[in-house]
This record gives structure tokens, sequence and C-alpha cells, in this order.
């Protein structure tokens, strides 16, 4: 599937900012998805804009302003190839999965491991494990128990936009069993860490479908976020696979689902973060559209200016 993502990020500040540093990661990867195009448009214009890879394979992208600026615009427009997901079968038990990502003097080790341990904002916690334990049961495979485990999440809490901050702590969420996808997917990677599993979040977009007989509304779309438990095929197996499984809407990925960045939580993915220096306030206006391309085609067409 051909998709078009486009992500605008604008603030005004009030006074003008003075100062500001950002680090973006608005180009989506290219794992399991094509990037085709990308465009990236910052006004005001930043002297310099710094590319790299970060430590997960993410592209991301840092830029400064000196100047002072009463606003901040950041669009992205990209279009991805992406491809239907299907999840490679494993028999492992949970537990025999577990044993392989601890370390062992005659194994060799294996990379997701670092996925296991606590990260920015998700700490440990008790109240994880004993959630989590119902989906574990002895000897289950893993796939079987992370399927289980989505399912009861997606269940048990209910979608609250207004429940939860971005800086909200993810025991906070887990307690309150209210959030939204960012919380969502932090409490299943709070859960598989608690058993000794190696899971990461993921940030990016889904497509939406309008209701029937209802245009589609542009720019009323959202990021969206979910989580990866990687999954060993064999005792001896270093490379495995990563499951990916969105407990927000109960499903696996699919090629309606164009992924931005991973990371061990938010922190590591966020399409944007940055700081500010001299405003005392500001308003932040988000529009996310994502539309297969030929739609993005027609919709271009008929809102082009008469004179054109």
């Amino acid at each position: 599937m051909l998709l078009h993502v486009e992500h605008l990020t604008h603030y005004d500040y009030r006074p003008a900012a003075s100062e500001a540093r950002h680090l973006l990661r608005l180009r989506p990867r290219s794992d399991g998805q094509q990037l085709l195009q990308h465009e990236l448009q910052i006004e005001p214009r930043p002297p310099a804009l710094d590319r790299w890879q970060d430590s997960f394979g993410n592209d991301t992208h840092f830029f400064s302003l000196t100047a002072p600026h009463a606003f901040l615009s950041v669009r992205s427009r990209s279009v991805v190839q992406t491809q239907p997901i299907h999840a490679p079968a494993s028999t492992m038990p949970w537990e025999a999965v577990r044993e392989r990502l601890r370390y062992a003097r005659q194994h060799p080790p294996v990379a997701a491991s670092e996925f296991v341990a606590p990260s920015e904002l998700i700490a440990p916690h008790a109240d994880f494990l004993d959630y989590a334990r119902p989906s574990f049961a002895p000897g289950c495979t893993l796939v079987d128990a992370a399927f289980d485990l989505m399912h009861r999440v997606h269940a048990d809490f209910r979608y609250a936009p207004d429940a939860t901050q971005v800086n909200t702590p993810v025991i906070d969420a887990l307690r309150m069993r209210q959030g939204v996808c960012q919380d969502f997917a932090h409490v299943m990677v709070a859960c598989l860490r608690a058993c000794g599993l190696a899971a990461r979040y993921v940030s990016g977009y889904m497509l939406t479908e309008p209701p029937p007989g209802q245009p589609r509304l542009i720019g009323a779309d959202a990021s969206h976020a979910w989580c990866a438990v990687w999954v060993a095929q064999a005792a001896n197996d270093t490379e495995g696979f990563w499951l990916e499984l969105d407990p927000t809407n109960d499903r696996m990925p699919g090629e309606d689902y164009v992924r931005l960045a991973i990371g061990r939580d938010y922190a590591d993915a966020a399409p944007m973060r940055g700081v500010i220096q001299g405003a005392a306030s500001h308003t932040l206006r988000v529009e996310v559209t994502v539309m297969p391309l030929a739609a993005q085609t027609e919709h271009a067409q008929g809102t082009a200016p008469a004179n054109e």
C-alpha cells in the first residue's frame, strides 16, 4: 500500500521565543516498509539542519534557532510503501525466551536484551508483573501470551485523551486503567519487561477510515504508538523477530501502519522534542493526515486554485 503522510506541528509563542533547540524523528524508517519520498519544511528556516541515525536506527534531525521568533512551524511529508505483516510461527515457551535473553557465558549475546532493562519513562514495579501474570501461564508460548496480554490491556483500559499527560508515570496509567495510545503501549512494554522479556516502543501513524458516507478530514488524524516484543524461534536463536502489537486497537499492525521510530519508550521515539527560552506561554496546533496516495492526489487536484 502506498501511503502519504503529512505531519504539521505549529507553535505560537507569547512573547517571542529568544532561542530554541529541537530534535526531530519525523522521517519514517525503512525496515519492513520502503520510504519513497520525504520532505521536511521548517519555518523560520534554521541556519543549519543536522541529520544522523541514532543508536536505534532512527533518522534524527537537530536544529537550533538563535534569533527571536514568534512561531515555529515544522511540516513533514512522506510517501511510504508498506507491506502486509505476517508473524513467523514460534512455539518457544515464554520462559525459554526469557532465559535466552539472560547473559550466559556459553551462549552468544542477544542484541535485543537491551530492551529488557528499565528505561527513562518505564520504571520497574511489582504491579506490572501482577497484571501480566494471568497471561503468562507456565509453558505458554510467548506469541500466545503476548496476544493475550494485548487483548486484556485493550479490554481493561479506557481510551481517555484527557486522563494523562505526556509525562504521566506509566504506573499511574496502569492504576487508572485509562490513557492514550502512548499509555497503552507503555503499560504493555512495562508488563513484558516485568516478565524478563525484551519489549520496545514504536511511534508512527495509522491509516484511519472515515465513517461511511463521510468525507476524509484533512489534518484530523493523529500520530500513533504501539509496542513490539522480541520472539526467538529456537533455543540458540540470536536474531529472532520483533512481534508488533497494538493494544489500543487490539490487533497486529499491518500495511495500514507507518513505522516512524523505535526506542525503549516515548523519550527515544518522540516525533519532536525541544527546549525553548524566552516565551512565557505558547499555543500548539498539530495536524496529521494519513491517506492512500491515490486519494491524496485526488484531494490535491480537487483543491487546486482556479487559476492554475
